[in-house]
């Protein structure tokens, strides 16, 4: 299939923002290695030949589905189809609450740049105390001691939880995803680190809480309290579900396969009903490698390492070299061990953190939960590769309510037993009115139908049964992709972050880009992925019938700059919205409208953080909230009526730059390092957007 060039009319300007140094240390480079998924699948072309409309609907299944607390209803068309919306929406009303902000223009400041109106303040960074004892940082002077009771490395996401009975208190939960060596260390050496590099950096990513109290002139301090806590990369995890105990997960280590030492890659997560954090494990493959010329270690099939992007090669941060769970060719099983959703209980210091098998395992961006009217959960997950898959997952026992330690430890086995689903997707939209240049097919909008196809059924005490030919329930629990492989899943745009509108039920999904689309050998577009090397990423809309297996979909966003003709804003008029590119994480406001933070912008401005009207006469309306420095990236955003928190990853990351050689001196300016950090935004007067 021949390319489709995407300037129509205006050239989009360069590709991703993100450094190459940023993607050898976080994902081990993929973006320039071989895509993991080489699955022939068909593509909606493949279906729409061969399928009537009708029947595309009759694999949908419903025409109307309940969604929500409140059975909301998904807005159709003849014979079932999701109605289409028009290229021009109705007459652009009064911004709604929660956006009433003047947007932030697009710069490239070594600074976070906010509204008018706004104060920002750095909550806590790098190095600052989240236990007693903790000496002051230094960059100069770090110990592997220090850092197990300071703030970890490269926060990504965040959750801001209530203290129950305390105002103003908060728990703040963030996950540290990657160590950037370059970055923490002066005169780091890439081919002869240390072993005192290596057990700090152990120790700097994880995961944290840490107490924060809000102050009367809005700022949030940390304090040293009793459920403050560091968990690295060696602190124990309980492995619960199909996964545990099997043969893939044992190790001499661990001769049962149920005990695994620390989580790391920590990218999005969630926090759940019951009051737990959620946190997905994403490029753990990256950390794990094997000399030159080692040989391949027996029994390992290879074709399981390459779905998984893992290589007998020197990883980037060698830590092969002083620890023999992290060489391939010693311990081949440890990295099966990585890759899951970890649960969290922020409220006892003291608890173990579970990893749930049964949720599968994949490059978990993020897991979400949404709770039907009965009290069912559904775990919402993504698989962050270019053209790998969406999930759910449904539980088989219901929520208990209450926040007391028997409703807890009944709620916290919910992701063990239940059904783990991967996302088929089709459209009705012919196959050339999907060229590869983004152009609207003529109904006015991409959109169709989908359906959940089930992978694995997990029950009490590990039990389970696999619903894919041929393979394990085991095996599907550890080396999921191949289970959905199997099933003919949907390529996707590099799917991240999941997340139900706690207003109405519908899901949205940040695919973020995906520049192998439609290239020699990849898989070509389709109405849900309908660009060509597309550099900018788009926003899924997703109307589920939670529990059940089928969906209507439409695409909300199809980002880039709004005055090239291959992207759409929902309809909405495109010279009054700020450019967005690379959407990564999702959050909502009490208003409903979404807000995403973006990773990688191709446009030539910072990353930063933007509101999306979703309902009424401006749906589509997109406006950036704020920037985040030169070279970060935003993540995790945390927003309430009166507090907008957000992670800022990696500033001053750049492929000419080092600690030694600064790029950035953010937040401390003068000749500090760089340091990533949580920072808080709030209105000089009122609350946010409003």
């Amino acid at each position: 299939m021949a390319l489709v060039p995407l300037n129509l009319f205006v050239t989009h300007r360069g590709t991703s923002s993100r450094q190459h140094i940023t993607c050898r240390y976080r994902c081990g480079d993929a973006c320039s290695k071989p895509v993991p998924n080489t699955s022939d699948n068909e593509y909606f072309g493949d279906v729409v030949k061969r399928m009537s409309r009708r029947s595309v609907l009759q694999a949908a299944g419903v025409t109307v589905l309940a969604v929500g607390a409140g059975s909301a209803l998904a807005a159709c068309g003849t014979e079932g189809q999701p109605a289409a919306t028009s290229t021009t929406s109705a007459a652009p009303g009064e911004t709604p609450p929660g956006m009433k902000f003047a947007a932030v223009a697009p710069n490239t400041e070594d600074a976070v740049v906010v509204p008018q109106g706004y104060r920002q303040q750095v909550v806590i960074a790098w190095g600052d105390p989240v236990l007693p004892d903790t000496p002051a940082f230094d960059v100069t002077k770090q110990t592997a001691d220090a850092q197990r009771k300071q703030f970890g490395f490269n926060n990504d996401f965040a959750a801001l939880m209530p203290v129950p009975g305390q105002n103003n208190r908060f728990l703040l939960v963030t996950n540290f995803e990657y160590v950037t060596p370059q970055f923490m260390f002066p005169g780091y050496n890439a081919d002869a680190p240390t072993r005192e590099q290596f057990d700090i950096e152990i120790a700097a990513i994880g995961m944290g809480v840490v107490e924060v109290e809000r102050a009367g002139d809005g700022t949030l301090k940390p304090v040293m309290g009793r459920y403050n806590r560091r968990i690295t990369a060696d602190t124990p995890f309980a492995l619960t579900g199909p996964a545990a105990g099997t043969d893939f997960v044992k190790t001499a280590a661990d001769p049962t396969g149920r005990t695994v030492a620390g989580t790391f890659a920590n990218c999005s997560g969630g926090v759940t009903p019951w009051g737990t954090v959620l946190s997905g494990e994403e490029n753990f493959n990256s950390y794990f490698g094997a000399a030159e010329g080692s040989p391949a270690p027996k029994p390992v099939d290879a074709d399981r390492f390459d779905r998984y992007g893992i290589a007998l090669e020197p990883s980037e941060t060698k830590w092969e070299n002083f620890d023999p769970r992290f060489d391939l060719s010693k311990t081949p099983n440890e990295v099966n061990r990585f890759g899951y959703v970890v649960e969290v209980n922020p409220w006892d210091a003291a608890s173990t953190p579970v990893k749930h098998s049964a949720l599968g395992r994949f490059k978990h961006e993020s897991a979400n939960i949404y709770v039907t009217d009965d009290g069912t959960v559904v775990a919402y997950t993504g698989d962050d590769e270019r053209f790998d898959y969406m999930y759910k997952f449904v539980s088989a026992k219901k929520i208990q309510p209450g926040t007391g330690p028997e409703a807890m430890a009944h709620n916290m086995t919910i992701l063990d037993e239940g059904t783990l689903y991967v996302a088929k997707l089709t459209s009705d939209i012919p196959g050339d009115e999907i060229d590869g240049s983004g152009k609207l097919p003529s109904k006015g909008s991409f959109s169709g139908a989908g359906t959940w196809i089930p992978l694995l059924k997990s029950g009490p005490n590990g039990s389970a049964e696999s619903l894919v030919d041929g393979i394990t329930p085991q095996e599907v629990a550890v080396f999921t992709r191949f289970a959905a492989d199997k099933a003919g899943a949907t390529k996707m745009d590099r799917p991240e972050d999941f997340e139900a509108n706690p207003h109405n039920g519908k899901v949205y999904v940040a695919l973020t880009n995906n520049d192998k689309r439609g290239t020699e050998g990849k898989a070509p577009v389709d109405a849900a992925n309908p660009r060509n090397e597309n550099k900018n990423g788009q926003i899924l809309e997703i109307t589920d019938d939670h529990a059940g297996t089928s969906f209507t979909w439409d695409l909300l966003l199809v980002c880039g700059d709004p005055k090239a003709a291959d992207t759409y804003y929902a309809g909405f008029d495109k010279t009054k919205v700020s450019p967005i590119s690379c959407p990564d994480n999702l959050a909502f406001d009490s208003h409903g409208n979404l807000w995403i933070s973006t990773d990688g912008n191709a446009l030539d401005s910072n990353d930063g953080l933007f509101a999306v009207a979703l309902d009424g006469p401006n749906r589509g309306e997109t406006k950036q909230f704020l920037t985040v420095p030169a070279g970060a990236e935003t993540c995790g955003p945390v927003i309430t009526d009166g507090l907008v928190t957000v992670c800022v990853q990696h500033p001053g990351e750049g492929d000419d730059y080092t600690l030694d050689k600064p790029m950035s001196h953010w937040p401390g300016g003068g000749n500090t390092p760089a340091r990533p950090a949580v920072v808080a935004v709030w209105r000089s007067e009122g609350g946010i957007g409003v």
